[in-house]
């Protein structure tokens, strides 16, 4: 409904005149709307241009200007975070957890921290399964094991930790796949890039 031919479809519609009046003032408003978030969405993508932190998760399949710089600026310093764990307590897409009679139980997400960040790892991390192979893999088992929303949340921070390690390590994708970092026994690693074997020498 939202593309040029939906519009123009709906444009067309037979409908009586105050329903047709309104009708039109509405796809006014979101024509207005849709250029003004173009604006926007091009000045985001000219800032994280030009910042180095933001031109590196770009490089990652799925990620646009919006999540990267965003990442950059939410994280701020990469270094401060000891490890992946306490990145993901620091966004809030790790699961609480609930200890009893020396028994542990994992609940449901912290979310601590600012929402936007989890909401832009989960959008860019839908869009990353597409065409990454590894995390396609990774999503389709999550799926199976935990349903639609676990599963996606799995993908997000999975996501948001590769481009941690890429702000920290200061690399881009393509070297972020060649050191290893997901490495696979079978099929491609990353996206246009062969599986790194288990066993193998991995160098830089």
């Amino acid at each position: 409904m939202w593309s040029y031919d939906g519009q123009s479809a709906l444009a067309f519609l037979p409908l009586l005149p105050h329903t047709a009046y309104r009708r039109s003032a509405l796809q006014e408003m979101y024509a207005k709307i849709e250029a003004e978030i173009e604006k926007l969405n091009q000045q985001v993508a000219e800032q994280a241009g030009h910042r180095f932190g933001a031109r590196l998760p770009m490089t990652h399949p799925g990620v646009g200007p919006v999540t990267a710089l965003a990442t950059e600026v939410f994280l701020g310093d990469p270094r401060r975070f000891a490890d992946s764990k306490a990145l993901a307590s620091y966004v809030g897409i790790i699961p609480r957890e609930y200890s009893s009679a020396g028994r542990q139980r994992l609940g449901g997400l912290t979310k601590q921290g600012g929402p936007l960040l989890r909401f832009l790892w989960g959008e860019a991390g839908g869009h990353a399964v597409r065409r990454d192979p590894e995390l396609k893999r990774f999503y389709r088992r999550k799926l199976i094991q935990k349903g639609l929303g676990k599963a996606t949340m799995a993908v997000a921070r999975k996501l948001g930790i590769r481009m941690w390690i890429m702000l920290r390590d200061r690399i881009e994708y393509n070297e972020f796949c060649r050191r290893g970092q997901m490495q696979q026994k079978s099929g491609d690693a990353c996206a246009g890039m062969p599986a790194v074997r288990y066993g193998a020498k991995v160098t830089g």
